[in-house]
């Protein structure tokens, strides 16, 4: 498996994390090679938030408009599609509450899968790759760094977190020895 070639602080708590973070950002560093991972969410701060933006929403609402669409279609075939014509007595024949009922249901089906579905697509789920992981995150500390960064930029990148307040400085794959 590949390894991840990552530069990483350990920041004492999430005001220094911030630090690091500003740090990492004002040296130009894109938001999708930052790594970050705390043990708790700090949703009053930046760093918290690369990760913030979701089309789940819209997903839901387009599964339930194709599950209803479906379930509709459904009720009013099984309804009309026998062969020869059906005396009916003068009432409707698509009947207005089971096909409604249907429908609904379908509706909250397709809803409930296709949120289902994205929760898993965007939480990497199954993830079969090597994870990113410190064990320092467990005793309360939290990880600022860079993925993949380029060999030019290793030290910049090592100053600034020092700089905002990095009790550690790590690597990771060819950073290693960092």
């Amino acid at each position: 498996m590949a390894t991840l070639n990552a530069i990483y602080g350990l920041f004492s708590g999430p005001a220094a994390a911030e630090r690091g973070f500003n740090a990492l950002r004002n040296a130009g560093v894109p938001d999708e090679k930052f790594l970050v991972i705390s043990a708790e969410p700090f949703e009053e701060y930046e760093f918290s938030h690369l990760d913030g933006k979701t089309s789940m929403p819209w997903l839901a609402v387009l599964g339930g408009v194709i599950g209803g669409t479906s379930g509709f279609l459904l009720a009013w075939y099984t309804q009309v599609a026998y062969p020869i014509p059906l005396i009916t007595g003068g009432m409707p024949l698509v009947a207005p509450f089971p096909t409604g009922i249907v429908t609904y249901e379908l509706t909250m089906m397709g809803a409930v899968v296709a949120t289902l579905v994205t929760l898993a697509i965007s939480a990497g789920l199954p993830n079969w790759k090597e994870q990113f992981y410190d064990s320092a995150v467990s005793q309360g500390k939290v990880v600022i760094g860079v993925a993949d960064p380029s060999d030019v930029a290793r030290a910049d990148i090592e100053a600034r977190l020092k700089r905002a307040g990095a009790e550690s400085i790590k690597g990771t794959g060819r950073f290693a020895g960092a």
